[in-house]
This record gives C-alpha cells, sequence and structure tokens, in this order.
C-alpha cells in the first residue's frame, strides 16, 4: 500500500474547491460553459483504481473513531470522484445542452432551466399543462440519452471495483442501512394513506382550485409556489429577514465575509437553489434563483442554514470533516432554517404575521406530499440501483411508485432526471428526521423563540464547528441520547 493519507486530503481539497467553484459559475449563470473535464484530467491520479482500492484497505483496518471516519469518507469521495472522471463528459454536456435549450409553448420562448419558474407562476392550468409537456419532451429527446449513459456507466463501474450493485457500493459507502430506512419511509406512508386526501385536497382546492379529480402533475409547482401568500412573505422583507433571523443567533451576515451571496436573475441560473461551499469555510457561495413569495424564503433560509453551517466550521479540522461525510447533518441545519417560515413564534415576530392557522394547514399539506413522495422515491432508486431489474422496466415503475406516493398520474420520462447521485434521497430522509428532532430540543432547551437566543446561536455554532466529522446518528446521540426515528415525521404532517 502506498498511499499517503494526508497527502491525498490536500490534493481532495485542491480539486474540490475547483469543482465547486466550477459548478456555481455555471449553475449560478456566469459563464456558458461547465469546464469540468479539464479539473478532472488535472487530478485525475486521485481517482486511480489502485487509490480506491487502497483507501478501502485502510478503511477495514483502521481502528474506531477519527482515524476510521478519515478513512471512509475519503473512500466515498474516491469512488465518487473515479464515477465523476468517467462521466465527466456526460456530465458537462448535460449541463452546457441544458443552460442552452429553450422551451417553445404557444408562440413563446423561455429558457429551459426558467420554464419551472414561469410554470410556478401561470395561473392557467391548461397552460401549466403545456408548459410542462414541451419541457418534458426536450427532456426526453436531448437529456435522457445522457442521463442513461451516466446511470449505466455508474453501474460497470460499480461491478469493477467488486460489489455486485450500486445500491451495495452506497450501503458500504455510506454506512446507512438503506433496507431499515426503507422500512420506516413505508410505514410512515402506510400511516399516512388514510388521511392523505382528507390533510392535502382542501389546500389544493383552495391553492389551485382543483381537487384530485381534475389536479395534475404540472399543477404542483404553482401549488408549491403559493401565491396566495406572497403579501405574507413580501419580496422586500426577504434578505432582511434572513439578516435579522441571524442577528438574533448572534450572527452578522454582512460581517461574513466568507459567505457570498448571489440573488441576482440571469437567463442561464438554475431554478434550483444551492450552497456552492469552495472553500470550507473560507469561500461559500449562497446562490437563490426568485420565484417570489413563499418559494423564495424557502430557498434563501435552507440554503442559507448550508452557509451558515459551512462558514462556521473549524477551520483547523482536516479536510474531510469539513467537507465530507454524511451530508444528512448539513441538509438538517438547512432544513432548520427553512422550518422557521413555518415557525408561529418567527411569523409573528419577524413578518408580523398572527393569524397563521390557515397558513399552517397548507404548509403541513405540502410537507406530507413531499415526504410521501420522497418515500417513493427511495424505494424506486433502491430497485433503480439494485441491479436486479432490466432498466426498460424502469419507467414505468417510476411512474407507478411516484403516482400511487401523491395520487396522481406522474410522468415516466422524469426517471432519470428526477435521481441525484449516490443515493442522495436518503440523506434528505434522514436530515428531515434528525432536523425535527433537533429542533425539539432547541425549543425544549431555549425555549420557542429559540431564533431570537444568542446562547442557542452559541450552541448551534458549537455544532457546525464540527463540521461533519460525526453522522447524523452519532451527533444525535450525543446531543440527546435519541435514536434517529423516521416515524417523528407523523406529527410534523399531524397525521
Amino acid at each position: 500500500m502506498s498511499i499517503d493519507l494526508d497527502a491525498y486530503s490536500t490534493d481532495a481539497e485542491r480539486f474540490v474547491s475547483a469543482l465547486d467553484r466550477e459548478y456555481y459559475l455555471h449553475f449560478a449563470g456566469h459563464k456558458e460553459a461547465f469546464e469540468i473535464e479539464p479539473i478532472y484530467e488535472r487530478h485525475r491520479g486521485l481517482f486511480e483504481r489502485s487509490k480506491v482500492e487502497d483507501l478501502r484497505e485502510l478503511a477495514a483496518g483502521a481502528h474506531s473513531g477519527d482515524e476510521h471516519r478519515r478513512c471512509r469518507y475519503l473512500l466515498e469521495f474516491a469512488v465518487d470522484g473515479l464515477i465523476g472522471h468517467a462521466t465527466k463528459a456526460e456530465a458537462a454536456a448535460l449541463a452546457e445542452r441544458e443552460a442552452a435549450l429553450e422551451v417553445s409553448f404557444d408562440g413563446e420562448r423561455v429558457p429551459f432551466r426558467q420554464a419551472t419558474i414561469v410554470q410556478a407562476n401561470e395561473p392557467d392550468p391548461a397552460r401549466r399543462f403545456v408548459i410542462e409537456r414541451a419541457r418534458l419532451e426536450l427532456l426526453e429527446a436531448e437529456l435522457n440519452p445522457l442521463h442513461r449513459e451516466v446511470l449505466e456507466r455508474t453501474h460497470a463501474i460499480s461491478l469493477d471495483l467488486g460489489w455486485n450493485s450500486t445500491r451495495a457500493m452506497y450501503e458500504e459507502l455510506k454506512r446507512i442501512d438503506l433496507g431499515s430506512l426503507q422500512r420506516e419511509t413505508l410505514a410512515f406512508a402506510e400511516v399516512t394513506s388514510t388521511r392523505y386526501r382528507a390533510l392535502v385536497e382542501p389546500e389544493l382546492r383552495s391553492h389551485t382550485g382543483l381537487g384530485f379529480d381534475r389536479l395534475r402533475r404540472s399543477d404542483l409547482p404553482f401549488f408549491f409556489r403559493a401565491k396566495s401568500y406572497d403579501r405574507t412573505f413580501p419580496a422586500e422583507r426577504l434578505l432582511e429577514a434572513f439578516e435579522q433571523t441571524l442577528e438574533g443567533l448572534g450572527i452578522e451576515l454582512r460581517s461574513q465575509p466568507n459567505v457570498k451571496l448571489d440573488l441576482d436573475q440571469r437567463a442561464r441560473k438554475s431554478p434550483r437553489a444551492f450552497c456552492a461551499p469552495v472553500r470550507v469555510p473560507d469561500e461559500v457561495y449562497l446562490v437563490v434563483p426568485r420565484k417570489g413569495g413563499r418559494d423564495d424564503f424557502s430557498a434563501l433560509f435552507h440554503e442559507g442554514g448550508h452557509a451558515e453551517h459551512y462558514a462556521g466550521v473549524d477551520p483547523t479540522l482536516p479536510f474531510e470533516f469539513r467537507h465530507l461525510g454524511d451530508n444528512s447533518v448539513t441538509e438538517a441545519f438547512a432544513f432548520l432554517f427553512d422550518h422557521l417560515i413555518e415557525d408561529p413564534s418567527w411569523l409573528r415576530r419577524l413578518l408580523g404575521a398572527d393569524d397563521v392557522a390557515e397558513y399552517l394547514s397548507y404548509t403541513r399539506a405540502g410537507k406530507l406530499i413531499f415526504l410521501r413522495r420522497y418515500s417513493a422515491k427511495l424505494a424506486y432508486e433502491l430497485e433503480l440501483l439494485g441491479g436486479e431489474r432490466p432498466l426498460e422496466s424502469m419507467p414505468a415503475l417510476y411512474a407507478s411508485l411516484m403516482g400511487q406516493a401523491v395520487e396522481l398520474e406522474w410522468p415516466a420520462v422524469m426517471y432519470l432526471a428526477d435521481v441525484d447521485s449516490g443515493y442522495y434521497v436518503a440523506n434528505y430522509l434522514r436530515a428531515w428526521a434528525f432536523e425535527a428532532q433537533l429542533r425539539r430540543a432547541l425549543h425544549g432547551r431555549f425555549g420557542d423563540d429559540w431564533f431570537d437566543r444568542r446562547e442557542a446561536g452559541d450552541y448551534l455554532r458549537s455544532l457546525w464547528r464540527e463540521g461533519q466529522r460525526l453522522d447524523a446518528d452519532e451527533l444525535l446521540a450525543e446531543m440527546t441520547g435519541e435514536r434517529l426515528d423516521f416515524a417523528v415525521m407523523l406529527d410534523e404532517v399531524g397525521a
């Protein structure tokens, strides 16, 4: 074995920094090209098969504790990097093609990445359907062939590295019992199935004018846009409300030189908000496209939670604890801030909203749709990446599982585009549960106005300093002694 762990870690950080900077520049709309191939080529030595084998051997032989964590996190990084290197051309082509495409409908042309925003703001259900149909036609013709190449190459690499499937590979790398998580999410879906329509349909009718008898998937972006609450979430209060929230926790956003806000609109800007931790904790970008209303608040607060977490990491920690590890942790901190826009105390104090009962019914319905959909996504991806079903059967399975979960006809063409790499769906599901348990702990320790307590901010900063050295299970056990349990989400949706 010839690998020097410290040297490998240093080179890995240089690669990640360059890749995240390119990701930021392209997806924030600053540049048309997505030039990741030269970055992978400059650092190709990180992703040689021998490096993966050395790291796997080190991880298997490492003692428990931080030494074992370092080896595991770097092993996952190396495998992801090997796959990324093998599929870099397809990834670049996907990003650049998506940025260049235009959606045509009713005599109009809009950038592909902006079409979902236009759809979310369109009051006419028929036009929403036309926009989505045009967008999905481009997805099928222009992007799905590339998605399929990436998926097939990833599966081939997992077999070549000695795993029997992509699922088996990521279960070992992430140390997440995906089967156990599926049982928990299936139990959640079963319990909520009897009350799903009763909880969701009144909100659908209130915000779209449509019940399940007439609702289509193309109407959901408009439902989640929630235009009727625009007065509760005025655009001019967006950044100010976020800054005031941080001030209550003892954080001055404009005094943080390492957090860089990108709120400007650009034609090629991704419709998905994101945080780009280019150099943790020294250079963190917070990128939010503008749709309007509640969506913008949710996006800013969610990605702002990521940004504050990364910006608050102890700079002396090894790279793998500052940037790698269990992303359920950083997602939980993001959801913690995101959830504030559903918190009655926060809504009264920051936005002056007193009568929030109807709004909270809406948020519970929206969360129930999301949680059931992501539970179905996990079940689907376990089949997609399990290596036992033919790929040709996947569109129908995807449409069936998604349709059953949300009780709508679901477009099969999304069967590849709706899949994040590396079972990130599991990180989201775990993060939702972790955030609920973390939030309860904050309420118990600091009160309902924890978001306005400097000592709560001090406590969060003590957690942020650890980066992702501990996974979500370890961090929760250390904080509260509890076990991570998805069943807590039943209370979150009133089921």
